[in-house]
């Protein structure tokens, strides 16, 4: 989404009628084929709005027709401050596809289907009415998130909200009654209760985007509190299921306070409603190495998940909505059995025997360049890590119970019966430190069952009975007091992890006779060609339609980003993976998301994408390194 609301849009000819014409269309292709509907396609107007058809569905069991619905901003009187920099242009955008959502729910009371993930609450439409998916409506709403969305387009002239519908039909056949019903009847009043302007809503939205104007001003201001996450007092941090991301019940949760010690106020521009103050206190997580301690079920994993989670903003009422993270702070796992293509890994995986994960015909494998297609758990974890730091990481989320245990730490009993020189592991704990003194790269750590990482701790909070206490100052005196035993198993400095050079003719987006075939088959899942790209471990991805934008970041980058011409322009230069993602997210800024759908060549074929939200530039790079035809270099080569 632009930071400047564009002032023009250029379109392709359409074909253009206005209502009473679209009723007439409708009626002459009643009960004929339902393919005769393509007659539709084109610009409608209405007397407040204009309706484009963009796509319509070849069958009444196919994905449903795509629409927009553009309405003038005089009719629609949004006040101005509300789109007045970019942050409220993303939060108003948000605030009116809820509008929408709500006015398709009350449209479609009482009997309505609500098919909304549980994770994200994105999908909410009306009962089918008919054949397929005849007579259903829906909006990209997003969940408890809030994220940058092509479902509204703000422009300085009009705003446009973009949707499925479901044709109606009888079978095959064309309900002309229904459809003129639909599109004449049923849509104007949800357009007209979702975008126009209603004064008793002021309130309301005033508050929510004031909210997401708040979390953008904390997050903006951590790093000059030298902190990489802030968790408000008050905050809720539990959720109701593990598939279900709203708020445990009040009467079950035990709100986060933080421990006076770790307490900091932060200012806001906006004043939180029925507190009338415009700062807020809460526990800094700071930066440096922060361990999270306790028993278990005592809320250590709940903690790092809100912190996970806290990199996006979330709507008033989450819990979370004032647990504010880094952009930059990246969980990462062991994942056993993921691809890895010329990772640089050595600093935490040394020499590998002959054989072992690698294709080398050496006497040991090395790993400033690891490449693998099955790959373990330490040489996944190390692996996720460098990516993280490669794409531009301020600071790692690790958990105990996610984590590959010989990467973590080798004790001192271990270290008497396999020698160093036996193992080619340096364990995370004697890395940590260097990672931030020389690289700036913080660590949020939950460790339950060792307390080896005392010795490198810069803060120590403990969760007991879900309430946060700091322990530091225990813990090191603890350490002080209780020597380990072990002896650091660093064979070298820490050096910068090697760039690496995708190479774009690798990734083939093509299958059989489809040149592009890129689908996205859930939040965890990418089909890219002939290759399926597991997403599962990547868990800041928070929404499909993310999932959705990732998919064709990696087809816009592999087919425009990752060479460049050189001055001469006589060949191709490969670029380094930092530098394709710093290009991807220009293009984001500068042309919004629209951009992943504007090349004839895609088979999104939508120049006005409806379900697409932006990812970070680290679930991106997670999803390109985990494609498992992707091949990099070390060194950039001409083409």
């Amino acid at each position: 989404m632009n930071a400047n609301i564009p002032n023009s849009n250029q379109s392709p000819e359409l074909k253009v009628s206005d209502v009473q014409s679209l009723i007439t269309l409708l009626k002459r292709i009643d009960r004929r084929g339902y393919k005769a509907y393509i007659d539709l396609k084109g610009k409608h107007t209405f007397p407040s709005f204009t309706l484009f058809i963009d796509h319509v569905q070849g069958d009444p069991f196919a994905a449903p027709s795509r629409i927009r619905v553009r309405m003038d901003r005089e009719i629609i009187k949004c006040p101005e401050l509300f789109t007045s920099n970019r942050v409220r242009l993303m939060a108003t955008a948000d605030w009116l596809a809820r509008q929408i959502r709500e006015a398709i729910h009350s449209q479609s009371a009482p009997s309505m289907t609500d098919s909304r993930n549980k994770r994200t609450g994105s999908r909410r439409h009306s009962q089918s009415q008919g054949s397929g998916k005849s007579g259903l409506i829906s909006i990209d709403a997003g969940g408890q998130e809030v994220l940058e969305r092509t479902a509204i387009k703000i422009h300085a002239d009009w705003i446009e909200a973009r949707m499925e519908i479901g044709l109606p039909a009888a079978g095959r056949k064309i309900l002309a009654t229904e459809a003129i019903h639909l599109l004449t009847q049923k849509l104007p009043k949800i357009i007209e209760r979702g975008l126009m302007w209603d004064e008793s809503k002021a309130a309301e939205a005033k508050a929510f985007i004031e909210c997401i104007e708040n979390q953008e001003a904390i997050r903006k201001q951590l790093s000059n509190h030298g902190l990489i996450a802030f968790v408000a007092d008050g905050a809720v941090l539990p959720r109701r299921t593990g598939v279900n991301h709203t708020p445990m019940p009040t009467e079950q949760a035990i709100p986060f306070y933080s421990p006076d010690s770790l307490a900091i106020e932060i200012n806001l521009p906006n004043a939180i409603p029925l507190k009338g103050q415009k700062t807020i206190r809460g526990m800094g997580v700071r930066t440096g190495i922060t361990l999270i301690v306790g028993g278990g079920y005592h809320g250590k994993s709940t903690l790092l998940s809100a912190l996970e989670n806290g990199v996006y903003p979330h709507i008033p009422g989450d819990g979370r909505e004032y647990v504010v993270s880094s952009r930059d702070l990246v969980k990462v796992r062991s994942e056993d059995g993921r691809s890895i293509s010329g990772v640089d890994i050595h600093a935490f995986i040394g020499q590998l025997p002959s054989g072992i994960e690698g294709d080398s015909s050496s006497a040991g494998f090395k790993t400033h360049a690891f490449s693998t297609q099955d790959a373990s758990g330490s040489t996944s974890q190390a692996a996720a890590i460098a990516e993280a730091v490669e794409a531009g990481a301020h600071g790692l989320l690790l958990d105990e119970d996610t984590s590959a245990t010989n990467f973590m730490l080798r004790d001192s009993r271990m270290q008497k019966l396999v020698h160093t020189e036996n193992e080619p592991i340096t364990p995370f704990l004697d890395r940590v430190r260097e990672l931030y003194n020389e690289f700036g790269v913080s660590t949020v750590l939950v460790m339950g069952g060792s307390g080896d990482y005392f010795d490198v701790a810069d803060s120590v909070i403990m969760m007991k009975n879900y309430r946060a206490q700091d322990v530091t100052l225990e813990a090191h005196q603890i350490a002080s007091e209780n020597e380990t035993g072990r002896r650091p198993e660093s064979k070298s400095t820490l050096e910068a992890f090697k760039d690496r050079y995708p190479m774009a003719g690798s990734i083939e987006a093509s299958r059989g006779k489809r040149s592009v075939n890129i689908s996205t088959k859930s939040r965890e899942l990418i089909l890219y060609g002939e290759e399926a790209i597991d997403l599962r471990y990547l868990t800041q991805i928070a929404d499909t339609s993310q999932t959705h934008a990732i998919a064709w970041s990696i087809h816009l980058a592999s087919t425009r980003l990752m060479t460049q011409a050189d001055a001469l322009q006589t060949s191709q230069r490969a670029q380094p993976l930092t530098s394709v993602l710093d290009q991807i997210e220009k293009i984001f800024d500068e042309d919004g998301l629209d951009v992943l759908g504007s090349t004839s060549s895609l088979s999104i074929s939508e120049k006005h994408p409806g379900r697409l939200a932006r990812p970070r530039r680290h679930e991106i790079s997670g999803a390109l390194s985990r494609l498992r035809c992707l091949r990099t270099q070390s060194k950039p080569t001409r083409d």
